[in-house]
């Protein structure tokens, strides 16, 4: 099995103390960081130094990381085919527009919305981890995904982030 960690919109151009802490206690057993984009500066990246990281552009990316990150990527483990894009546009058929880009994927990981989601829809599980940020500019609490990995399938658990005080 493999334990994968997701997270986007993180939006921080150098990862701040609160981000190394929650992302320490978040991503600490995981092998795998998927990012789904809006990562705003390359150090968030490099921050994941112990697990092989997986990463797309998002709309708030600069020039820079819209160059060197892709917008749309796709990762096989263990016979599991998974997406991983941001999205772009209106939230009502968001779903619709990632699972065009991936039609053969048995899960598909997005973000941009900010507003977590975990469910499967026609046998594809669809994942979108929310905000890594402490409060969204929605209001959500801080929010990410584990996603455990095996030739006998996929199971994923949005988890809230609480901050200590």
């Amino acid at each position: 099995m493999v334990r994968a960690g997701i997270l986007s919109d993180t939006h921080l151009e150098e990862p701040t103390h609160e981000f190394c802490d929650m992302a320490a206690r978040a991503f600490a057993d995981c092998d795998i960081i998927f990012h789904a984009g809006d990562i705003t500066g390359m150090a968030i990246l490099e921050h994941f130094t112990r697990a092989t990281v997986h990463a797309v552009s998002g709309n708030m990316c600069g020039h820079r990381l819209q160059t060197v990150l892709p917008r749309q990527k796709k990762v096989i483990i263990d016979n599991q085919v998974i997406g991983l894009c941001h999205g772009t546009g209106p939230r009502f058929n968001i779903e619709e527009r990632v699972w065009a880009l991936f039609p053969d994927a048995d899960c598909i990981i997005y973000g941009h919305t900010h507003q977590p989601v975990c469910e499967s829809k026609g046998g594809v599980l669809f994942i979108n981890p929310g905000s890594f940020q402490c409060t969204s500019r929605h209001g959500a609490p801080a929010s990410y995904c584990i996603l455990d990995i095996s030739a006998k399938g996929l199971k994923a658990q949005l988890k809230h982030i609480r901050v200590r005080t």
